[in-house]
């Protein structure tokens, strides 16, 4: 009996890692990108270093992300297969946040140590910024609204 379970329990993790595995980012090449994404990328990428392409699915919609790296700092574009500029993820500089942001980040971030920090723009406006935060060991991260405050929902 503690065989068999042994057995199920192998099994179902290694199931889990096989969905974990699929529903990972996609590499893609510039050329495997429609035609509405390419262009948009093209526009977003002037000035910039593109460290690569890749496609995902976010609640069952295709996306797709183009990793750029803008004067030292990350940036991340999530645009639709139309064209659509879904959502911008662009590193910041703590000393570059206002008060409010820096104290919000710090708060929710209690013990940890902030490792990075990126401002979410949805639709063209800031919508949020997000801290990965280090603490005993363990990565997580926290989000605060473009005001400090907590948020509702993550964005």
């Amino acid at each position: 009996m503690i065989q068999k379970l042994r057995t199920l329990t192998v099994t179902v993790v290694g199931i889990c890692f096989s969905i974990a595995a699929v529903a990972a980012d996609k590499k893609l090449s510039k050329a495997d990108l429609p035609a509405p994404v390419q262009r948009v990328a093209e526009e977003q990428s002037k000035g910039a270093t593109v460290l690569g392409y890749s496609s995902d699915r976010e609640e069952g919609k295709l996306e797709y992300e183009v990793k750029l790296s803008v004067d030292g700092h990350s940036k991340d574009i999530t645009i639709a297969p139309d064209g659509q500029v879904l959502e911008v993820e662009e590193q910041v500089s703590i000393d570059k946040l206002s008060a409010p942001v820096k104290a919000g980040l710090l708060a929710k971030a209690g013990k940890g140590t902030i490792r990075k920090i990126e401002s979410l723009t949805k639709h063209g406006a800031i919508v949020a910024y997000e801290a990965q935060v280090y603490t005993a060991g363990k990565h997580s991260e926290v989000q605060v609204g473009p005001d400090g405050k907590p948020l509702n929902h993550e964005e």
